[in-house]
């Protein structure tokens, strides 16, 4: 038992000699290595602004093409990655004896570990950065994707931000974007529009086409190439349907211009006498009961009497 007890005081005795023979010698190595960290600080210095520099002159390229939202996000990514490389050179010029190669496959199989464990926000950064590159749509355009409507704000690394008819904030991932249906409402010069009336079966179907086309002319914000139209379009239980057609600018007041159809088709179909009826529906009833019933009651009630008047 002397001799454990002894072992274990050696184990841990702590000698004073070669703790400072320690020091000593780490700091005779970051003496010899000061001009390199001093040199290599520099380096790293420079390459940040230069790397600015590269991000600037790629944002400011974007813009000048109309493309400010591709130049804010490759900009930044290639700021990135010019410091990041300008990093690992300062790394060289710490550890001259750091082999690049090595620190490249390294940096790869890093690379990979960081991919699988931030796959979504990858996923995402690549979808943007085609989608700025493509175009399919633009800041300003009104998009439907997943059930939310709305005018895109900015399209960013990672998401894409729309405003909503009522005043909200939705936020898309750009993958989701690039992946599934989206439907571009402003993507042509202009948005057609429809709207169904229906009139009674006993009402000239040519004379309120007529009607309806004579109204639609006289309301402001709707386009004249292409014309409206009027098309007789079912023949419905309780109405002959007439589908109005009219096209506007995709910016302009789509729900205003419903409003001012409805009101004045409505009006102008009223004033020509025109009836818009509601719906109509005609009921049967039908006596089920058996003739021999029918006779058993007549027996119990007791038939009329003949010849009453």
């Amino acid at each position: 038992m002397e001799t454990d007890t002894t072992e274990i005081t050696t184990a841990v005795d702590l000698n004073p000699e070669k703790l400072l023979s320690k020091l000593d010698s780490w700091l005779d190595k970051a003496t010899l290595l000061l001009p390199n960290i001093i040199i290599a600080l520099v380096f790293i210095t420079l390459m940040w602004y230069i790397a600015r520099l590269i991000g600037f002159l790629v944002r400011k390229a974007a813009s000048t093409r109309g493309r400010d939202n591709l130049g804010q996000v490759f900009g930044g990514f290639i700021r990135w990655a010019v410091f990041t490389f300008g990093g690992l050179l300062a790394l060289t010029i710490v550890l001259p004896n750091l082999n690049p190669a090595d620190l490249v496959a390294g940096l790869g199989i890093g690379s990979v570990a960081i991919g699988f464990a931030f796959k979504d926000i990858l996923q995402n950064w690549l979808a943007g950065m085609l989608l700025l590159l493509n175009q399919p749509f633009n800041v300003g355009d009104e998009i439907i994707v997943g059930g939310h409507e709305g005018t895109i704000e900015r399209i960013e690394s990672r998401a894409t931000l729309i405003r909503t008819y009522d005043g909200q904030r939705v936020i898309i991932p750009n993958a989701d974007l690039y992946t599934d249906v989206v439907q571009v409402v402003t993507a042509y010069e202009a948005r057609r529009l429809q709207m169904d009336f229906g009139i009674s079966y006993d009402d000239d179907i040519e004379a309120a086409c007529k009607i309806m086309l004579d109204t639609l002319a006289g309301i402001e914000g709707l386009e004249t190439d292409p014309a409206p139209q009027a098309l007789p379009w079912s023949l419905d239980a309780s109405w002959v349907t007439i589908r109005v057609r009219w096209w506007v600018k995709p910016d302009g007041p789509i729900i205003g211009s419903r409003v001012s159809v409805l009101k004045s088709v409505k009006a102008a179909l009223e004033k020509a006498g025109i009836d818009i009826p509601f719906e109509i529906q005609t009921q049967i009833f039908r006596d089920e009961t058996p003739p021999e019933l029918v006779k058993q009651r007549a027996d119990i009630l007791g038939a009329p009497a003949q010849g009453t008047a």
